[in-house]
């Protein structure tokens, strides 16, 4: 019954409830006595006036400390965390209460002062990237842009905030279906993020050009150093004889063995020429891959083949039978690449070769292993023209990865781990 009634209202009835019974013994006994009626009227007026200052005590006592943390709770409600209760004592438990109120509150003023630190970077951040960066809530409308954006927009963030994706222009951008890439020249990614519980979507476009120049640039600057060593190595030596023949004709008389000499200087510039027609060839063939005309095809069966065509070491194969989606003609042009290579490391240390390929969670693995040198430095060893091998034209690696990229697979060179010489991982979708 006492549950369903005012707590400050519980608290006088309560007083009243343990106090009115012993006042009302007390007066009886006084007024069935034999005293005089001032004595008896003075009793009355004492006990009535006890029974409303206990009363009254007892209400303060006990609602001013509720009514502090009240408004203790308030002021954190209000993010105001200054108000702090008057050295609570914990020997009570308003005391507690009081102490845990007044820990609570800087605790969260610490928070706070963290997440508006944390902010303030954030905001900071985002305005120095160079990446623009858009914000919209769930009804496509902007709430967050920064100054890439706005130069991106050619607008400053207040004639813009709140503008739908449409009116911007980037309801194309925010589509599921949207590419990657805008005109090669920007990269496009979406993302979504909650705040209070509400969907948002972020959109970030990067402008990517003038990486991919400097990239290109360097790209064409290593493809220029290695054609320029190239070309000297065939056109000095061509000059030199070509240098050294006219002078020989040109002498009277012509020596004795001059056909001879001049035999010789024709064989050599042949020779060199040959060298340079294998080289362009071999750059015609790596700029024009062709894109895989894919179907299904029975791995073991291609190295089998592969295989079979190195007679110069042993190679002992190994493993299971599975199927890819592949071009059967470069798969195997790959393959003879990597087993050509293996076999004529090995055969430096008289070595063996070992192909072994497996299934494994949706991607196929194949592993040439060699026991040869091993690798010195691999950071040449997919740069396009270099080589090490006399007579190599520094292609057949940078094909072969083009070959197993064009497939959704990888192809990594590493040395082993388990013994001397390297290893060839080829990887391809399942």
């Amino acid at each position: 019954m006492l549950n369903h009634i005012h707590y400050e209202r519980r608290i006088v009835t309560t007083a009243l409830s343990a106090v009115v019974p012993i006042a009302i013994v007390a007066l009886v006994l006084v007024w069935s006595g034999d005293y005089a009626p001032h004595v008896r009227w003075t009793v009355v007026a004492v006990t009535v006036a006890s029974i409303f200052t206990a009363t009254y005590v007892l209400h303060e006592v006990l609602t001013y400390p509720l009514r502090s943390v009240s408004n203790l709770i308030t002021a954190l409600r209000e993010e105001d965390y200054s108000l702090r209760a008057h050295e609570p004592s914990r020997d009570d438990a308003v005391g507690e209460i009081l102490a845990e109120v007044n820990a609570l509150s800087e605790l969260m003023e610490s928070r706070k002062l963290e997440a508006v630190e944390a902010t303030a970077l954030l905001r900071a951040v985002l305005a120095e990237i160079d990446a623009a960066i858009f914000a919209f809530d769930g009804d496509d409308r902007l709430r967050l842009i920064n100054r890439a954006g706005e130069r991106m927009l050619n607008a400053p963030a207040a004639r813009v905030d709140g503008l739908t994706a449409t009116e911007l222009g980037l309801a194309e951008l925010l589509s599921d279906d949207a590419p990657h890439t805008l005109d090669r020249k920007f990269a496009v990614r979406r993302s979504t993020f909650r705040e209070h519980g509400i969907a948002h979507r972020l959109l970030v476009v990067a402008d990517i050009s003038r990486a991919l120049r400097e990239e290109e640039t360097e790209a064409w600057r290593r493809i220029v150093r290695v054609i320029g060593h190239e070309l000297n190595n065939s056109l000095a030596p061509i000059k030199s004889i070509s240098g050294s023949l006219e002078q020989l004709l040109a002498r009277d008389p012509l020596p004795d063995d001059w056909r001879d000499d001049v035999a010789s200087g024709m064989r050599v510039i042949g020779s060199r020429s040959e060298a340079l027609t294998r080289f362009t060839r071999a750059y015609a063939q790596l700029a024009r891959l062709p894109e895989p005309r894919k179907q299904r095809v029975q791995l073991a069966e291609v190295i089998r083949r592969v295989v079979a065509l190195e007679t110069r070491v042993r190679v002992t194969l190994a493993g299971e039978s599975v199927t890819v989606d592949a071009d059967e003609d470069q798969l195997e042009q790959l393959l003879i690449n990597i087993v050509r290579n293996a076999a004529e490391a090995s055969m430096a240390n008289g070595g063996a070769v070992t192909v072994h390929w497996r299934a494994r969670r949706g991607f196929v693995e194949v592993l040439v292993e060699d026991e040869g040198p091993g690798i010195a430095a691999t950071a040449n060893l997919f740069v396009p023209f270099f080589t090490t091998k006399p007579g190599g034209t520094g292609v057949g690696l940078v094909l072969s990865r083009q070959i197993a990229e064009a497939h959704g697979g990888t192809l990594t060179l590493e040395n082993r781990a388990d013994a001397r010489g390297c290893v060839a991982r080829l990887t391809l979708p399942g």
